[in-house]
């Protein structure tokens, strides 16, 4: 990767990005990060990554190809003005505020921006993420392309034309880990009040969660294919889906419950950003 990057918030996520970054060959020396508090970093110090905590504080003669803001949401505008100049000078902004709509950064950015609002999810901290993203108007195909680079440094990656589709994206890949360490603690449980030792509970459902999903992952076999693969008539594990499948209360009903709820939320953040 050669381009020269702000980022703008090095929390949780911008951490994770900033070190895929440097994984993927993206020059340290082409970074700059303005983040509030400055230790804990050397790491990326080292690499040659330069540090300030505040925008006055960048070279005045850094003119960066990309500018990602990676702060919270009720954050997002006032930070955003602070780095509008750069439109001029034709950086591009992806912005990974979670519910924030383009209309809101282009409010804040001026409506000449280049902006991208993308909806990370938690596992880009192992580079394992996957990221949805939807451009504006401005965006051109070499600003697009320069941000599929950065993006995929954290994980897998996929575009939406339609907005509106990013507060679904959210209900399932955004909030969507959690639902699956819920279930971890959940299949943990079941195992206790089945007669296990809770350690061996718990390594049994994390394993066996992380093995499925690995497995799902590499094989191009549908995943509905590879549960009958493993469900033998009327054994153990029909048994158990017999539950899981009820069409009343089972877990079709309730995901889809859970998404919207999510994606209502999601809306509704939007609305009142």
């Amino acid at each position: 990767m050669k381009f020269s990057v702000l980022l703008v918030g090095c929390g949780n996520m911008g951490r994770a990005m900033l070190n895929g970054w440097l994984t993927k060959g993206l020059k340290g020396a082409s970074v700059c990060v303005v983040n509030r508090r400055l230790d804990g970093f050397d790491e990326f110090r080292d690499q040659g990554c330069r540090f300030f905590q505040a925008s006055h504080e960048l070279p005045r003669e850094f003119r960066p190809d990309a500018v990602i803001l990676a702060v919270k949401p009720q954050m997002i505008v006032p930070v955003a003005r602070d780095y509008s100049g750069f439109v001029k000078g034709g950086s591009s902004f992806l912005s990974v505020a979670a519910g924030t709509k383009l209309s809101v950064l282009e409010g804040a950015l001026g409506e000449d921006a280049a902006v991208i609002r993308a909806m990370p999810n938690t596992p880009a901290a192992i580079g394992r993420g996957v990221t949805v993203s939807v451009p504006n108007k401005n965006v051109t195909p070499a600003q697009r392309e320069m941000s599929e680079k950065l993006l995929s440094a954290i994980g897998s990656t996929a575009w939406v034309e339609d907005e509106d589709q990013m507060d679904a994206v959210t209900g399932v890949s955004g909030s969507g880990p959690a639902y699956v360490f819920y279930m971890i603690e959940a299949l943990t449980e079941a195992g206790v009040k089945n007669g296990l030792p809770r350690e061996l509970a718990n390594q049994l459902a994390r394993e066996t969660v992380a093995g499925a999903g690995e497995l799902a992952r590499v094989q191009d076999t549908p995943v509905r294919q590879l549960r009958e693969n493993v469900t033998s008539p009327h054994g153990t594990t029909a048994a158990g889906l017999e539950k899981l499948m009820n069409p009343d209360h089972g877990l079709e009903p309730l995901m889809e419950a859970t998404v919207k709820a999510a994606a209502d939320r999601s809306r509704e953040l939007a609305k009142n950003a």
